[in-house]
């Protein structure tokens, strides 16, 4: 008997578009980050010190002003594209 390899490939090509958005900027969608940051502030500073959570605040502060630079580019990329339309 001969298998039919369309009942194969069509749940995968259903599933794909739904796994693509997890791809999304390289980054997680559902986890916390911020133990790597209680990681990284704990080895130079005694957890619940004012110097630990100044730690923590600089290392959000960071991240902050990383994803709105990221941001910044997408939207710039978007404008440029919007602007300057190719036509071959």
């Amino acid at each position: 008997m001969r298998r039919n390899p369309a009942k194969r490939i069509l749940p995968l090509l259903l599933l794909a578009p739904l796994l693509a958005g997890c791809l999304e900027r390289g980054q997680p969608t559902m986890a916390d980050t911020g133990g790597d940051d209680d990681a990284f502030c704990a080895r130079s500073h005694a957890a619940g010190s004012p110097d630990y959570v100044n730690c923590r605040k600089d290392r959000d502060v960071q991240r902050a002003n990383a994803n709105s630079r990221i941001d910044k580019r997408q939207r710039n990329l978007g404008e440029y594209m919007l602007n300057n339309p190719t036509r071959p």
